[in-house]
């Protein structure tokens, strides 16, 4: 029934969710549902399935296909502002592009000489610069990508200039970065932490900071802890609130922190996207499970 799956934390948050609308699951056969990514212009959702090693499609008319097979286990995805697909692949070590053709193209593999640790989430800014994280989830065995060593001396946040293939990095102090996000006026990165999943005592947090001049990062503080479960994936709506993946669902959080509210699931959630026609539907990629559930307001990434 409609309405059930809210929690109401604060009074605005019934100016932000459709009271009358239900949680769809759209496909429930994945190990592990990532990386969602809204074509707008194809009127259709990709995400990853990463331990079964493929992507797969979602289209409102024509249910779910495969859109990728051996997908050499990408995890996050987003498309640059000329709408190829922008990925990263735990498999590769390194951050690729779908060109129009098809063909793929490897934007980053190594830094300093040394491979990447397993690229995450990824997310594309106006000037065309490509910020991704680096925490190494998938080289920690092979159910998510291939076993193996670590060489860069930290997990790190990088900005990669496509344009002149400069690669730098932006923030060097968290344990496992993961989901990240620019608020609609790209003024702040907003960055999680997910380390508590390998420790009770590791962050669980989203860090927030200042974009300065040429894609520097200033005044890093914690935004938002996240309980229960961890901050995986995230994305921002038109007006800053953060939709942010946790334990128990998809939490909204307003411009200062403070929790307005939840959309509660069955299955730990790790990634959201805005999509449809006029961005208002979220799409939840929880566990085994593809979520949609239309809101009151709109995504405000592009394309």
């Amino acid at each position: 029934m409609g309405g059930s799956h809210y929690e109401h934390h604060e009074k605005e948050f019934v100016h932000l969710v459709v009271g009358s609308a239900n949680l769809d699951t759209l496909y429930d056969g994945c190990r592990w549902a990532e990386g969602p990514c809204w074509f707008g212009d194809a009127n259709c959702l990709v995400w990853s399935d990463i331990p079964n090693n493929r992507m797969l499609r979602w289209v409102p008319a024509g249910g779910v296909s495969v859109f990728r097979h051996n997908s050499n286990f990408i995890n996050g995805n987003t498309r640059d502002r000329e709408g190829r697909l922008i990925s990263c692949s735990h498999g590769g070590r390194n951050v690729v592009r779908t060109e129009i053709d098809g063909s793929l193209t490897v934007l980053a593999d190594s830094y300093r000489g040394k491979r990447l640790n397993a690229p995450n989430d990824v997310v594309v800014k106006s000037d065309g610069t490509i910020w991704f994280t680096d925490p190494g989830y998938g080289i920690l065995s092979d159910y998510e990508g291939f076993k193996g060593e670590f060489e860069q001396d930290g997990c790190y946040v990088f900005c990669l200039d496509p344009a002149t293939g400069e690669l730098k990095v932006v923030v060097d102090d968290f344990v496992r970065p993961n989901g990240l996000a620019f608020s609609p006026d790209e003024t702040i990165l907003y960055v999680a932490d997910s380390a508590f999943s390998h420790g009770a005592d590791l962050p669980r947090h989203i860090r927030a900071f200042d974009v300065g001049p040429n894609n520097t990062l200033n005044d890093g503080r914690v935004f938002v802890e996240i309980n229960p479960g961890l901050p995986d994936g995230f994305r921002i709506d038109v007006d800053g609130n953060v939709w942010t993946s946790a334990g128990d669902g998809v939490h909204c959080y307003n411009l200062s922190g403070i929790l307005l509210g939840k959309i509660l699931t069955p299955n730990t959630v790790a990634n959201v996207e805005f999509g449809g026609p006029r961005r208002n539907r979220l799409f939840i990629a929880a566990t085994e499970s593809l979520h949609a559930i239309y809101l009151a307001t709109n995504g405000a990434q592009r394309p």
